[in-house]
């Protein structure tokens, strides 16, 4: 039986195949066809007379978000593997890493959800900064790792993660996180880049 994975060797496949999913998220919302499912998740449902998440929690980022984040991780996988460079992650088959990547890139979407639900109930527009410099600052870092926790989250339900990995993907995520709104910014996909 293979030993839990290596905190480092999780941490940098988990980064990669985000990044790869991220470049094909970010080439998929530039598409008519993205365009077609800005259906709001929340289907305009309202608390307290707010929405639940707004109009930019849509089905779209959903529809490739998974998939792509699906194939990634099992591509990946099957690159490391043929390299010979795979004994240090999980012990999956190229299907597992599949479901794996599936997983993650439903708790990656998920996880910005409760963050969209709270600024709504707070009357912070969606895309838009609050106001105040403390709770754009909190704005700012929460936007930052939301996602990042829920794909944590869920592939730590799935398979064993070193705590050092959560560590040192909350090290590296972010920074790379911040790089894929700046580059949705510039491409006319968000209102703001941070």
């Amino acid at each position: 039986m293979r030993p839990p994975p290596d905190p480092l060797a999780a941490a940098l496949f988990l980064t990669v195949a985000f990044v790869l999913a991220g470049v094909a998220h970010s080439a998929w919302l530039r598409t008519p066809l993205s365009r077609r499912l800005m259906l709001p998740l929340d289907g305009g449902l309202r608390l307290r007379r707010r929405r639940v998440f707004g109009d930019n929690k849509t089905v779209r980022g959903f529809v490739v978000m998974v998939p792509a984040a699906a194939i990634a991780f099992a591509a990946l996988s099957v690159v490391l593997t043929r390299l010979n460079a795979d004994s240090s992650l999980w012990a999956l088959s190229t299907r597992g890493y599949a479901v794996l990547g599936a997983l993650a890139g439903f708790g990656f979407m998920a996880g910005e959800l409760p963050n969209s639900f709270v600024k709504r109930q707070l009357d912070i527009a969606p895309g838009s900064a609050p106001r105040g410099s403390v709770a754009t600052t909190i704005c700012f870092v929460v936007d930052r790792v939301d996602s990042i926790l829920g794909a944590l989250v869920a592939v730590s339900v799935a398979v064993s993660t070193p705590p050092m990995t959560w560590v040192y993907v909350l090290m590296i995520g972010p920074g790379i996180h911040l790089a894929f709104s700046a580059l949705l910014y510039r491409l006319g996909v968000k209102a703001r880049a941070a």
